[in-house]
């Protein structure tokens, strides 16, 4: 490798820590600009929206621009997508307290459905907002396709949950990481997978 292609190496490098660094700063700080409680929503899809176009384009993005676009643009989608899957997460959960306080009367058969729709669950949580930063529909077929790309590809499901289970844990052990990487590289690294499938499913269509 010569001095030059180093260089370039480097310079690649650090100018993706720190798109991944500006991306996660904007995060939190557009998350607060919608009160947390419609903020998160928009701010977790633009998170995914600058993500897709660094990976498909490369690093030469505006992410100011490009996060406050799909932030605006998918602010009312994607906050009716979040908390109707927040709705759903809290109702699991009354669920899931009800089974652990009735852990010796519970059929095994009953623990057994539990589990299962929490898997199911799971896997639309896990796809549906990659969906919705990359195709134009509505939440309604976003959680339709969700389920159906999630279970059919189940490998990239395992695939992208590990890996945001593998930042998360090292986000405990290290703090220092939230504020910078842990919610881009989340992102990034769950667009990186889910645009395996979505370039699959264009290329087919067209």
């Amino acid at each position: 490798m010569n001095p030059k292609q180093f260089v370039s190496i480097i310079d690649l490098v650090l100018h993706w820590v720190t798109s991944l660094a500006l991306i996660n700063v904007l995060w939190f700080l557009f998350t607060l600009r919608g009160l947390v409680i419609g903020g998160v929503f928009p701010a977790t899809t633009a998170v995914l929206g600058v993500s897709r176009k660094m990976i498909l384009k490369g690093t030469d993005v505006n992410v100011w621009k490009t996060f406050n676009r799909v932030y605006r643009e998918e602010y009312l989608q994607s906050n009716v997508l979040g908390w109707f899957l927040s709705g759903i997460g809290g109702l699991l959960y009354i669920n899931y307290k009800i089974i652990a306080n009735s852990a010796g009367e519970i059929a095994i058969i009953t623990l057994f459905a539990f589990y299962l729709v929490l898997f199911f669950y799971s896997i639309i949580v896990l796809w549906s907002f990659p969906l919705l930063a990359h195709y134009k529909s509505t939440w309604i077929q976003h959680l339709k396709n969700a389920f159906i790309i999630g279970f059919t590809k189940v490998h990239y499901t395992f695939a992208i949950g590990l890996m945001a289970f593998t930042v998360m844990y090292f986000s405990f052990e290290y703090p220092g990481l939230v504020p910078f990487f842990s919610i881009s590289m989340i992102a990034t690294g769950g667009m990186w997978f889910s645009l395996q499938i979505f370039t699959k499913i264009d290329q087919d269509a067209t």
